[in-house]
């Protein structure tokens, strides 16, 4: 999650956050963790150093601190000692240097922490470069109630000097060699035993532990990392490319054990020990990829607050870990109740490298992590391999939003590569991917009765036909290419908590098996697929399976052959030719662009040249970016080998930034791309298309004007409507209709269908019944609206988000503000909206008082409805703060409570 947005809630002014990162602050042999933000503010950069909560959202989660100016008194170096060895994978270790004052820093190793340092050195050589424009700094004043002396930061740190780091967001870390211990010990740390000693509410002398990473040159044991490391010029690229190729003459294979758990604990907290499910197999694993779901189901969660629970179930997994083996907490991610967890054997964790991680909400207009993924992605010896924990829609029918969540993750979850000029790592990307979790498919055409007769039978096979994530794989919806093992255990879901019994509530759950644990890769054997009835803390069970797969290892000596004739070769070519590739085509027309509709058509670059080649689309002059907002090119830029080929997708797709000017005519549907070859020549390619106007996008003002459906309306009278949109002044040929049409077409469905009907408005509908929803409010007025209840509400939410002007325009949102605790003033401001957005405000409320009467049902408040709805009602004009958030639910409140007018 980005926390540079908790940072800027704390700003004022033009001052804007640019970046953040989590680090360990090293004082007196006294280490805590620290949020640093680089601030900028007219073109001078300060840093500024804040304590913070486990995971910062807002600015009630951060604290002021420190600020340290950028300016020629400003010097950042690299620490290292002459008995440590640097080693790809260690945290990188700073001194910070201002005026008199200097400041120890250990950034976790990732490619985060060198962009942060890359843009803190940036700013200081923008500094150096114009030492004549002496920095003022006049803005940091206004923040002087910070500390800002090292005697300060020591007073600030004293009171917690007691306490572990608690570096939860990224736990991976490196120490020095195993002979380098006592007075060295104890200035370097580990994060990762510093972490597991405060889980276990107890210290072991760092003396007497085992070293987790040893320290070395590259040797060995870490050739491999050298193709992970950032490579920006043409000739790294080429090289990294070659041995990408030849890499099957240098490696070797060489197998490890993964232990895969999955287990929804439904919001419960831990009442038992894991170690059933932990530690089932007579030898410990080499890695553990543990997951948990639902860890809070409490509404703060799911508007993405921070929960203890966190703490408290990872406590309970480092517990139960086997008790054989000695193991690094490499890295924890969560997205509410959706929680991965990484350990791995001491002995190998010097091996892991590349370490990043990744969420993903599916929730609510594509928004809320009540449903979603977690993901962390990392290198292993040679071997690159991606863990996902998933939490997939609920319901037995809703088999085709699963399906739709899964593709979402797919395509929204990227990660940052080291080389950060390339383009960001899907999850296919990898050698091995696993994935875990609460899948939530159900068993399909059985009643209850009938799967429990086959359960008490223990006739698993005859059951899993009617499988739906079965018969979903066996149609490639989804999980194509992944395997799983055989099912020889009873559903995990649902049973009354505490106990093995099946659900006896009222709803009778049909048992399923929601939670499952599949791969996708070569050389995988699984050796256990299991559930563990012994635990009962959830209405679930939890799930392990034990794979052996096989890890790609380096040969020094070959790998050094290897490199050396790739360099000779690429000199060579270097030398005698220049890049040139052939295009597929050069023009694309995309037919009938559709609002959130994605188009996508695949241009194919091929290198018929002599030598292997660099391409990226570039800016056209006195532009900003390569293209249009609408289009995009993925991947924008890459490496094509001699001879080889790449496919590039060009995909359409007008969402509500881009929508207002193509409905009224004032953009099209055209650009042109720069295809640039390094050391090569351009190529240029057209891309046009029509788009259909549409409801979403178009001002409440223009469509109360429009009494027919949009599409069948001319460019002209769109393009009218549009230039005079929001003035009441205007003079129009007949009355305007109170509201638009289309929003009575979607709040009257929802009022004759769903007032009652359970998480309206929380859980998500289909993207396939959105463009039907759409094309039917785009076209005519047809007798009802197709899709389910959840499909039209997010269709309403989605048009409200959709708005270029918002229900409360943006004009007024300073004086909601101002008045947010008055009841009366609230309404009086209302009262002064122009005539249509007074409508539909009114309008809108009177629905949700309607929805509120009928709580027990749908199970909905007066909290939910204005968390949801102030954000698309009041939208402000500039980046909303944390403080205005909660001043705009409190003004739309007003008007869901009963006996408002």
């Amino acid at each position: 999650m980005d926390q540079s947005v908790a940072i800027q809630e704390t700003l004022e002014g033009e001052e804007n956050c640019t970046i953040t990162v989590n680090c360990d602050v090293l004082f007196n042999g006294v280490t805590e963790s620290r949020l640093l933000g680089l601030v900028e503010s007219a073109q001078e950069h300060a840093i500024f150093i804040y304590t913070h909560r486990r995971m910062a959202i807002t600015a009630d989660d951060v604290s002021l601190e420190d600020i340290i100016p950028i300016s020629l008194d400003f010097a950042v170096v690299e620490v290292s000692s002459p008995e440590e060895l640097v080693i790809v994978g260690a945290d990188t270790r700073v001194r910070i240097n201002y005026k008199d004052e200097e400041l120890e820093l250990r950034l976790p190793f990732g490619s985060h922490s060198r962009l942060f340092l890359s843009e803190v050195n940036k700013a200081w050589s923008d500094v150096c470069r114009s030492p004549s424009e002496v920095p003022k700094f006049e803005w940091i004043k206004k923040y002087e109630k910070a500390p800002r002396s090292q005697e300060a930061v020591k007073q600030a740190l004293a009171p917690l000097a007691a306490t572990p780091s608690n570096h939860n967001q990224d736990q991976k870390t490196a120490d020095k060699s195993s002979d380098k211990k006592g007075a060295l010990e104890k200035e370097k740390s580990s994060n990762i035993d510093t972490q597991k000693s405060k889980l276990h509410s107890s210290q072991e002398s760092r003396e007497d532990r085992d070293d987790l990473v040893r320290s070395s040159s590259h040797t060995t044991s870490n050739k491999a990392q050298i193709l992970a490391m950032p490579q920006f010029g043409l000739r790294d690229n080429l090289i990294k490319c070659e041995l990408l190729k030849n890499e099957d003459s240098y490696t070797y294979l060489e197998h490890f054990s993964f232990f895969l758990g999955t287990y929804n604990v439904n919001g419960q907290v831990p009442k038992e020990s894991l170690h059933p499910w932990l530690s089932c197999n007579l030898n410990p694993p080499d890695i553990y990829c543990v997951g948990f779901q639902e860890l809070d189901l409490s509404k703060e969660a799911f508007f993405f607050s921070d929960t203890p629970k966190e703490l408290e179930w990872t406590k309970a997994v480092s517990d139960g870990l086997h008790p054989d083996a000695k193991y690094a907490l490499v890295k924890l991610v969560r997205l509410v109740g959706i929680m991965l967890i990484f350990y791995v054997k001491k002995e190998h964790a010097e091996f892991i490298s590349d370490v990043e991680a990744e969420t993903v909400g599916t929730g609510i207009m594509g928004r809320m992590g009540n449903k979603g993924a977690v993901s962390i992605r990392f290198r292993f010896h040679n071997s690159d391999i991606c863990v996902v924990n998933s939490h997939l829609a609920a319901h037995v029918e809703e088999y085709e939003r699963r399906n739709q969540d899964y593709k979402d993750i797919c395509s929204r979850l990227q990660f940052r590569q080291l080389d950060l000029t390339q383009p960001p790592l899907t999850i296919m990307k990898h050698n091995v991917i696993l994935w875990i979790g609460d899948l939530n498919y159900r068993i399909g055409d059985l009643d209850v009765d009938s799967v429990k007769e086959l359960i008490s039978k223990k006739d698993f096979e005859t059951l899993h036909n009617y499988d739906q994530l079965k018969r979903q794989i066996d149609e490639e919806a989804v999980f194509v290419g992944f395997e799983e093992g055989g099912i020889d255990f009873q559903p995990t879901y649902k049973y009354d908590t505490g106990s093995d019994k099946w659900d006896t509530s009222e709803k009778c759950r049909v048992p399923a098996w929601c939670d499952r644990i599949l791969w996708r890769g070569k050389n995988i054997q699984q050796q256990h697929y299991q559930s563990h009835m012994a635990l009962k803390t959830s209405d679930h069970k939890p799930v392990s399976s034990l794979l052996i797969i096989g890890i790609k290892r380096i040969n020094a000596e070959a790998y050094k052959k290897t490199f050396e004739e790739i360099v000779r070769n690429i000199d060579k070519m270097e030398n005698e030719c220049i890049p040139s590739v052939t295009l597929s085509k050069r023009e694309f027309h995309f037919k009938d662009v559709k609002y959130m509709q994605h188009q996508a058509e695949t241009l194919t670059l091929l290198n018929d040249g002599q030598v292997p080649c660099q391409f990226e689309f570039i800016q056209k002059p006195n532009e900003a970016t390569y293209c249009k907002p609408w289009l995009t090119a993925n991947p924008p830029k890459g490496f094509i080998a001699q001879g080889g080929s790449v496919n590039i997708e060009l995909e359409v797709f007008v969402n509500r930034s881009t929508a207002p000017d193509l409905n009224c005519g004032k953009q099209q549907i055209e650009d042109i791309l720069v295809l640039h070859l390094e050391r090569g020549k351009d190529y240029f390619i057209s891309v046009t298309g029509n788009y259909i106007p549409s409801c979403y996008g178009t001002s409440i003002y223009s469509l109360c004007h429009l009494r027919e459906p949009i599409q069948d309306m001319s460019p002209e009278t769109l393009r009218e409507l549009a230039d005079v949109s929001g003035n009441e002044n205007a003079a129009t040929t007949e009355k305007p209709l109170d509201i638009p049409k289309e929003l009575w077409m979607m709040v009257d469905h929802l009022f004759r269908n769903a007032v009652k009907q359970e998480d309206i408005f929380q859980q998500p509908g289909l993207r396939s019944e959105f463009g039907e929803i759409r094309d039917c409010l785009d076209t005519g007025m047809p007798d009802s609206l197709p899709g389910s209840n959840h499909s039209v509400a997010e269709a309403l939410l989605l048009f409200l988000d959709a708005l270029p002007e918002p229900v409360v325009p943006c004009s007024f949102y300073q004086q909601c503000l101002e008045c947010c605790s008055n009841a009366s003033q609230c309404e009086k401001v209302v009262s002064t909206l122009p005539q249509c957005h007074k409508n539909v405000f009114n309008y809108l409320a009177a629905f949700l008082r309607e929805l509120l009467k009928n709580s027990a049902s749908n199970r909905l408040d007066v909290g939910i409805l204005a968390t949801i709805f102030a954000s698309l009602l009041l939208r402000s004009p500039k980046k909303q703060d944390l403080a205005e958030k909660r001043k705009t639910q409190e003004f739309f409140q007003h008007f869901l409570t009963q006996g408002s007018s």
